[in-house]
């Protein structure tokens, strides 16, 4: 166990080395986030993934949430993306929000029960961000044992997770200190799974009420026979097997569609460069590469996902009952 400046420019590099080679290795990490710390492991490696979750003293029905360093592996690792849920990248990432996704079935990851769900999040916090474009994507939890109060300080989370760390990066007092909002985007509205730094309204300022389904509209039929009744009251009275429109169950759905930026910049959308920016050492190919907490869903870490909504526990940074730091 070793803690390692990173407040520090002189010494910021040798820890965040530190730190990747910990990650080659297959060995638990805690980094600094902009929410709250989180516990990290290399996503791609089962036995790190089971030593975080033991750590935190966890099972595998609560998946960590996965935090990327770059919003263009969004489409690598999550299908079926939603043409809104890209709007939310784009407009809250990086940031205390994380996205319940369905996974990229191609994905050579076990993150736990996901459900085929993966949780992802892009924190907004240099340190983490410099980390994640050297290892790839992270497994990450709030670092914390299960059922205590979210690591705000390098010092909370040594307290609690002692030598089940190898390296612990000092980044300071989280900036935030308040766990990440998840959103499920595999149902349909989507649903706030857990409220967390970024609130509703804020959401819905700038995207509309994407959480409310749109009113039922009338099909062909029901238009035709709207006029087929008019013309026989005018006749004889009230047609006799007239019905209103809410009867009808048919509800627009919104379109989707699957997006996001080849260039390691929020913003831009061409799935090709997805791939490319996913870099991981101990996955030298991802090909395809998805509240997705088959793998996945840190995010979050919803409903009837396996993302964690308790209060203390961040997701993708905060988890998912896939847990992660906020």
């Amino acid at each position: 166990m070793s803690v390692h400046d990173t407040q520090n420019p002189e010494s910021r590099e040798d820890a965040l080395q530190t730190a990747v080679d910990a990650v080659r290795e297959g060995r638990l990490i805690v980094l600094p986030t902009d929410t709250v710390y989180g516990i990290g492991a290399d996503a791609f490696s089962p036995d790190a993934v089971d030593a975080l979750l033991e750590a935190k003293g966890r099972g595998r029905d609560t998946p960590p949430p996965v935090l990327v360093g770059d919003p263009s592996v969004l489409l690598a690792l999550a299908v079926d993306v939603p043409e809104y849920a890209e709007r939310l990248a784009e407009e809250f990432w990086p940031g205390p929000l994380t996205l319940i996704l369905t996974a990229q079935p191609s994905l050579t990851w076990d993150l736990g029960e996901t459900r085929g769900t993966v949780a992802l999040r892009m924190p907004d916090d240099e340190v983490a961000l410099e980390l994640l474009r050297r290892t790839g994507p992270l497994a990450v939890s709030s670092a914390n044992r299960h059922g205590r109060p979210a690591a705000l300080s390098v010092l909370d989370a040594a307290t609690q997770l002692g030598d089940s760390v190898e390296v612990y990066l000092d980044g300071g007092t989280a900036r935030i200190g308040t766990s990440s909002t998840i959103i499920d985007t595999t149902v349909e509205p989507p649903e706030i799974v857990r409220e967390g730094a970024l609130s509703r309204e804020q959401i819905v300022e700038v995207l509309g009420d994407i959480f409310t389904a749109p009113e039922p509209e009338p099909t062909q039929d029901d238009a035709t026979a709207d006029v087929d009744d008019s013309d026989a009251e005018g006749a004889t009275g009230p047609a006799e097997n007239s019905y209103d429109d809410s009867d009808t169950g048919i509800r627009t759905q919104p379109d989707q569609d699957d997006s996001v930026p080849a260039v390691p910049t929020a913003g831009t959308t061409d799935p090709a460069a997805a791939a490319d920016a996913i870099a991981l050492p101990s996955e030298p190919d991802i090909e395809d590469i998805s509240s997705g907490e088959q793998p996945a869903a840190e995010s979050a870490a919803g409903n009837e996902t396996p993302l964690d909504t308790s209060a203390g526990e961040d997701t993708a940074d905060g988890e998912r009952t896939q847990s992660a730091p906020g």
